[in-house]
């Protein structure tokens, strides 16, 4: 049976990500044991929160250097709606936060429109818009254009590398990545462990593919 270490760090739907690892039939180890997650097979970080306090929280466990040894040695890492913000470079977020630095980029706000009903934070069901890159083999294997994902965030990823960029979802006027893979480095910014069927399988290409 596959393992998967999910990343405890103070912020993130523990309990629903280790759910849905569990019922796609993988055992779920949650922790924030930096030896733990080096030895790992295949790890997750969620996340639910502010950029700077998660990347405080991460420091005060002495877990980003394990974190970037982890993802260079090419092993499968997921980061899940503030956990793939978390992969860049920086963040915008209230002040400048430096970020894990594992994809080149940065974190900026949404656009908000409430003349025209967009409001932020984008809470609900939005869809999956391909970029140009074959699905086919990645964490997105098996999903097609438009099927819907569920979003609870403010900010969103602005990568440096348009070709990591698996998947791109419009709110409003904003057109944002939300699937991104550098490596065995994949970025999801929408839950899949609350998407239904089409997160499960989300899910389930991590642990077939990554």
């Amino acid at each position: 049976m596959k393992s998967v270490l999910i990343v405890d760090y103070g912020l993130g739907n523990l309990g629903s990500v280790a759910r849905a690892v569990r019922f796609l039939g993988a055992e779920p180890v949650i922790s924030g044991d930096p030896a733990l997650l080096l030895g790992a097979e295949r790890v997750i970080l969620p996340g639910v929160g502010a950029f700077g306090v998660a990347m405080e929280n991460l420091k005060r466990l002495d877990l980003v250097a394990p974190l970037k040894q982890y993802a260079a040695s090419g092993r499968p890492l997921l980061g899940i709606c503030l956990g793939m913000q978390l992969f860049m470079e920086e963040s915008t977020e209230g002040d400048l936060h430096a970020g894990l630095g594992l994809i080149p980029g940065r974190v900026v706000r949404l656009q908000e429109a409430r003349e025209h009903g967009i409001k932020v934070p984008h809470i609900g069901w939005s869809g999956l818009e391909p970029n140009g890159r074959d699905w086919s083999g990645t964490v997105l294997d098996g999903l097609h254009s438009g099927d819907a994902l569920y979003f609870v965030h403010s900010y969103h990823v602005q990568p440096h590398n348009q070709d990591e960029v698996l998947a791109c979802t419009t709110y409003g006027d904003a057109r944002f990545c939300s699937v991104i893979a550098r490596g065995a480095v994949v970025g999801c910014q929408a839950h899949p462990e609350k998407s239904g069927h089409s997160g499960l399988k989300l899910l389930k290409s991590f642990l077939r593919f990554c």
